[in-house]
């Protein structure tokens, strides 16, 4: 309905140019009439002896004739009689001619010009076919004045007349084709021009420099919602949001006091005819040097979407999805902001650092439904402890960041046992009531410090450093930032880099500690040791670089080195010594990241097809506790082990509390009883009992079992007695470098 609504207007719009072209040419004709008639009339006064009823005639028609210009011909254009009645008109002023010719005898020179200007009219206003129509009446009417002519007219002069009143029918017939086809093609462009703006997504819209509006596209009314005719200067005011009033104001004088063709483009809010506010992009244009516009071009288009867009991605980049929070980068802008603010006055500003204790157990346990609401439930729980000025922020994950202006640090510590409380208050998740806990690390610094006041990143540094503090000191607890926090971070750090540097370098060496077998004290095989020779604090034992290898990740590459070595030195010995080195087998330590790491399987597999060794007498150690995490993969990974030849073993035994049913589950072949039953086997019933146990534990699930730490005869002797079929200890041998292991093989090869 609305597409044919303006369909219409627009058809109203060409008609109406169309309109007032003819009425121009209709009050153009009735002057030529005019001219005609003047013409006649200095003729009769000149030459005529005419009375005075005859000048009056004259006069009267002359007044007539010119009284039809002033009649409303843009109204009367339209009617369906008009053509006819223009066609009557312009033959009536050729009557009138030819009967003035044909009773002046002298005027037949009068006579074509008489007719050239009316085809000239009719040639502005008819067709083709009703000039040459007027025009062969025209020659007609002067053959029949030249035949009844009293003086006789030469032929040369009325050949000459004939002809010049043909070639000016022509002309006027051509002219008349001519116009009609431009005006085809006019009214065509328009159409379209018309029908391109109707379905425009801008509204264009012609405004003059001290108000009016000159012209309006169709496509307001999509754009707007407002009619054409309804679109004046002061409704652009009107609808204009008065927030954007000054800045549009400013604009439009800049477009209508610009160079000609200058543009200028500016946002702003505009109320649509139904009252919904839209953003709109506008851009004006200064055509006012252009003699057919005079006016400024404005272009307006709706931007709505793209602002909503544009609002919801800041939004998304600035709010935690879950929480709709601050997240991390807004909450950077906003402790700038703080800092900023708070620089002058040297006021004090607190940031807490607050993580959920065994968060990832909620999400393994109850799902991460359940964990989506803890979170969000904490961060409602940590709302309600703050002012309305704090800044509360999701930094991702199960991570918190308080803001907090103006207090001191009793101030923070009351704040930080609130927070602590709040999140230990009972939660329903699901069907479940779960407490949590969390550690909170607190920061605070003057916004006076240095030049430009705390650094942001180091203020969260320390935050952050403080809440791993609270961790490592039992979690459930807040802890306050201390500068030697971050000088044991750096010495870390420092001791990362040198354990890498150690890595690149190969500073490491495996020593070997021999396997018995207790009955016989035969050597049946050796556990390969990593130690570190340093270059300045000489050789270095596992427990002081083995943990930091672990945290750090850097425990894989350097467990596949050793794991390189041990195989290596397991071939040396099988082809220096194949008789006794082909019956030993080489213990490898895998630890808890080497385990989880996806391609230990292939590592272990290729490792074993470079060195060509019997992967039988390889004999792969893995921790009970580690067996116990993620049973279902664990017993995955060590079937992929299994597959290649290698031997499994359980090392530290007793002290992981694993179940008897995921024990038989385990593809495991040896057990080792860890040092710790050892120990006090000779002298304390309970760890001989435990042992005991241990042994015959193996024995029903037909796994072998090596005790370690042995040290002293009486644990030898008791372990004996209790059935254990393997040991090692200091008792039997030190681990040593290969060259220790080479020379027992030798001697065991030159004793056969």
């Amino acid at each position: 309905m609305a597409q044919a609504d303006a369909g219409a207007q627009r058809r109203g719009r060409l008609e109406q140019h169309e309109g007032e072209y003819r009425a121009r040419q209709i009050r153009l004709g009735t002057w030529v009439g005019v001219a005609v008639i003047a013409i006649g009339a200095v003729r009769v006064h000149l030459d005529w002896q005419g009375g005075p009823l005859l000048v009056a005639a004259i006069a009267f028609v002359g007044v007539a004739q010119a009284a039809m210009a002033l009649l409303p011909w843009r109204r009367l254009v339209d009617r369906p009689w008009l053509p006819r009645a223009l066609i009557a008109w312009w033959l009536g002023n050729l009557a009138v001619l030819l009967g003035f010719t044909a009773y002046d005898v002298a005027a037949l020179a009068i006579y074509p010009a008489g007719v050239t200007l009316i085809l000239a009219s009719t040639a502005a206003l008819a067709s083709e076919r009703a000039v040459i129509s007027i025009g062969a009446a025209s020659l007609v009417g002067y053959v029949s004045l030249v035949l009844t002519r009293d003086r006789p007219v030469t032929g040369t002069l009325a050949a000459l007349s004939l002809a010049l009143m043909a070639g000016v029918m022509w002309f006027c017939a051509r002219t008349a084709s001519n116009r009609r086809r431009l005006d085809a093609a006019r009214l065509s462009a328009e159409r379209r021009i018309e029908a391109l703006l109707e379905n425009s997504s801008d509204a264009v819209i012609a405004v003059l420099p001290r108000g009016g509006v000159t012209y309006c596209s169709p496509s307001v009314r999509t754009v707007l919602g407002y009619e054409q005719g309804f679109v004046t200067s002061d409704l652009l005011m009107d609808i204009t949001h008065p927030d954007f009033l000054p800045v549009v104001m400013e604009w439009w004088l800049s477009v209508a006091n610009g160079a000609p063709g200058s543009s200028a483009r500016v946002e702003s809010r505009i109320r649509r005819a139904d009252g919904a506010w839209i953003y709109a992009d506008v851009i004006g244009t200064n055509r006012l040097d252009d003699p057919s516009l005079e006016a400024a071009v404005i272009s307006i288009r709706d931007i709505t979407e793209r602002k909503e867009l544009e609002e919801e991605l800041t939004r998304q980049a600035f709010a935690d999805s879950l929480t709709g929070m601050p997240n991390r980068a807004l909450f950077r802008d906003r402790l700038e902001h703080a800092i900023a603010r708070n620089r002058r006055g040297g006021g004090r500003i607190t940031l807490l650092l607050v993580d959920l204790d065994d968060f990832k157990l909620v999400n393994d346990s109850l799902g991460h439904n359940a964990g989506d609401q803890l979170i969000a439930s904490t961060a409602l729980r940590l709302h309600q402890q703050l002012r309305s000025a704090d800044t509360l922020a999701r930094l991702g994950g199960d991570e918190f960041a308080i803001l907090v202006e103006d207090i001191n640090e009793f101030e923070a510590m009351d704040l930080g046992d609130r927070l602590l409380a709040a999140i230990r208050r009972p939660l329903r998740l699901g069907n479940r009531e779960v407490v949590c806990s969390a550690s909170i690390g607190v920061a605070t610094a003057k916004a006076s410090e240095g030049e430009d006041g705390p650094d942001p990143g180091e203020l969260l540094r320390n935050a952050d450093l403080a809440m791993y503090a609270a961790k490592a000191a039992g979690r459930d607890r807040y802890a306050l930032f201390d500068p030697a926090m971050y000088a044991e971070i750096l010495r870390e750090a420092d001791d990362r880099a040198e354990l890498e540097r150690a890595l690149a370098d190969e500073e490491f060496v495996v020593y070997y500690q021999p396997i018995v077998d207790l009955p016989t004290s035969r050597l049946i095989g050796v556990e390969a040791l990593v130690r570190w020779e340093h270059p300045v604090r000489g050789l270095v034992g596992p427990n002081a670089f083995i943990p930091l290898a672990e945290s750090t990740g850097l425990i894989v590459p350097l467990g596949r080195w050793v794991l390189r070595q041990a195989c290596q030195q397991l071939a040396q010995w099988c082809a220096e010594f194949p008789e006794s080195a082909g019956r030993i087998r080489m213990n490898v330590n895998l630890s808890a990241r080497q385990f989880q790491h996806e391609g230990l399987v292939e590592e272990v597999g290729q490792i074993l097809a470079e060195t060509g060794i019997d992967p039988h007498q390889m004999v792969l150690e893995i921790t009970e506790s580690l067996l116990m995490q993620d049973t279902d993969s664990t017993i995955e990974t060590l079937g992929r082990l299994k597959s290649l030849g290698v031997r499994l073993a359980i090392d530290d035994f007793g002290t992981g509390y694993s179940s008897l049913s995921y024990l038989k589950r385990f593809p495991v072949d040896i057990l080792k009883i860890d040092r710790s039953f050892v120990d006090g086997i000779d002298t304390e019933n309970g760890d001989a009992t435990l042992a005991e146990a241990v042994v015959q534990l193996g024995r029903a699930l037909q796994l072998q079992t090596v005790a370690e730490g042995i040290e002293t005869q009486e644990q030898w002797s008791t372990l004996q007695d209790l059935g254990c079929e393997f040991g090692q200890g200091y008792l039997f041998a030190k681990p040593g470098a290969a060259e220790a292991i080479s020379s027992i093989l030798g001697d065991a090869r030159n004793s056969n």
